[in-house]
């Protein structure tokens, strides 16, 4: 069959000039699996119809791949009716065309070579067309200019082309989000400790909410010297550190219930945060660090803990004042980059919205809360991000918070798919200690501070995650064992009570 016979609609030459594209490649890919149907299972990129450019080849394609699920052995003969009513193919000399296909067989010379020119000619046209919408939004000014903010949206638009995601915006069908469950279910089944998404380091919370779950917005909130920031940074150790020894024992990346985490700190300096990890793995207190109050064989285990650090997939970015536009794009980033899988935002009400809502303290937040629910579905990873509590907490004899506790709790509680809140009751006891007794006391100072004493022993040492919103399941509440010396949680040895109902 001469070459020429599978060109398309020649007619149209310009056409062809327009975007990057092959159709001859297209031809020849689709006919060598025509000719042996076990070539599509050994492609090196994910292609799908969305990747041709000719109509009538994407047609082909996608109906080659539905036959094919149905285990069904797909020739030109069994193509053939499902192509009799194309008006496009009948242009191409109607279902005829199909076995012209098959005639050379030179595309069973290299079709992972030719899957590949189709894969990377469809983005090399996602990026055209990119470009173009990005110059034409540039070139007009007829409405408000916001060029940090086209900037931001040209970012993620080039992400999806870079992630290979941009074809994948349209609606997929049940089969397609059925298996992405069924995959998730495998992970919590074969994990051990029945864990569908990231590990958060703490067996008690793994029970409770199954795992951090990708494109997940999780707020952790808490009044001040509660240790959110602790908890926080406690469970970006652990899910990195998960990810380190799982890939050092073998285990692929995508198997692994760890992740690589990025913890943007808008408070504490990169440093602080590490002495506080320094601090949990090398068993010696933070301030006794920071002071140099330390033996050398303090140090020797402080050196034996940097060394495991320095390999730890855990980068810090601790930018004061960043907008979330800006957060965004440094993630987007980072996860091309580095592959991240969770991200940390240490706290929500520091990040900054665009001018536009700068006037209005609840909008800009709603913007900072949506955005970083946005940010969490665009790169399908958890988002942890840390919000301040009001001070209504306090006016209350129970100090545990609730949702209406939230700052600007309108839009937070909304956009989140789970809130946490930490509470430690040693904090509030520890606060109203009575008058220290002195011997020419009365009985009644030595009793209420004996009482005091008593209250502070039962709750010393422990805290409280208590999970007041979760999507996936029940809330309640896990308590859980807190050192203030070295700022670490850990699963108490007795946890009776981790899956007490929240009221």
């Amino acid at each position: 069959m001469p070459n020429e016979a599978l060109l398309i609609r020649t007619e149209e030459p310009a056409a062809l000039n327009t975007l990057p594209a092959n159709v001859e490649a297209e031809a020849a890919f689709l006919g060598a699996v025509l000719i042996d149907n076990r070539v599509i299972e050994e492609l090196g990129v994910p292609l799908a119809d969305s990747h041709f450019f000719e109509p009538v080849h994407a047609r082909i394609f996608l109906r080659i791949k539905q036959l094919l699920d149905r285990k069904a052995v797909v020739t030109p003969v069994t193509l053939k009716p499902y192509f009799e009513a194309d008006e496009a193919l009948k242009e191409l000399g109607g279902t005829t065309y199909l076995a012209r296909l098959t005639a050379d067989g030179k595309g069973l010379l290299a079709p992972k070579a030719l899957a590949e020119q189709i894969y990377e000619l469809a983005l090399l046209r996602e990026l055209v067309a990119v470009g173009r919408e990005l110059v034409t939004k540039a070139m007009d000014t007829s409405e408000t200019v916001a060029p940090l903010e086209q900037i931001e949206a040209a970012e993620a638009a080039l992400y999806a082309v870079a992630d290979g995601a941009s074809n994948n915006n349209q609606a997929q069908d049940f089969k397609t989000a059925t298996r992405t469950a069924i995959n998730a279910i495998e992970m919590a089944l074969n994990s051990g400790g029945h864990i569908s998404g990231k590990t958060t380091g703490l067996n008690s919370i793994n029970e409770k909410i199954g795992g951090l779950h990708d494109s997940d917005l999780i707020i952790l909130a808490g009044r001040p010297g509660m240790g959110k920031t602790s908890l926080a940074t406690n469970i970006a150790f652990n899910a990195a550190n998960r990810l380190l020894t799982d890939l050092q024992i073998g285990i692929a990346p995508e198997k692994s219930v760890g992740a690589a985490t990025v913890f943007f700190s808008l408070e504490m300096s990169a440093d602080q945060l590490a002495t506080r990890i320094l601090a949990e793995q090398s068993g010696i207190s933070s301030e006794a660090l920071r002071m140099g109050k330390i033996s050398r064989d303090d140090f020797q285990s402080l050196s034996f803990a940097s060394q495991r650090l320095a390999e730890l997939p855990l980068y810090i970015d601790d930018t004061p004042a960043l907008s979330i536009a800006a957060l965004r794009a440094r993630a987007r980033r980072l996860k091309r980059k580095n592959d991240i899988g969770l991200i940390v935002v240490d706290y929500l009400q520091l990040l900054q919205g665009t001018g536009r809502a700068n006037d209005n303290r609840v909008n800009e937040i709603s913007e900072i809360s949506r955005g970083l629910k946005t940010l969490a579905k665009e790169l399908s990873v958890p988002v942890i991000a840390l919000s301040q509590l009001s001070r209504a907490v306090e006016q209350r004899e129970d100090k545990r918070p609730m949702l209406s506790d939230l700052r600007e709790s309108g839009s937070i509680e909304q956009d989140a798919d789970m809130v946490w809140f930490v509470f430690r009751e040693d904090y509030y006891v520890a606060a109203r200690e009575p008058k220290q007794p002195q011997q020419h006391d009365d009985a009644k100072v030595h009793e209420d501070h004996a009482k005091w004493q008593a209250d502070m022993e039962s709750v010393y040492g422990t805290a409280e995650l208590i999970v007041a919103k979760q999507r996936h399941g029940s809330t309640g509440k896990v308590r859980m064992r807190f050192e203030p010396r070295i700022t670490r949680f850990s699963d108490l040895a007795d946890d009776q009570l981790a899956g007490d109902r929240y009221d």
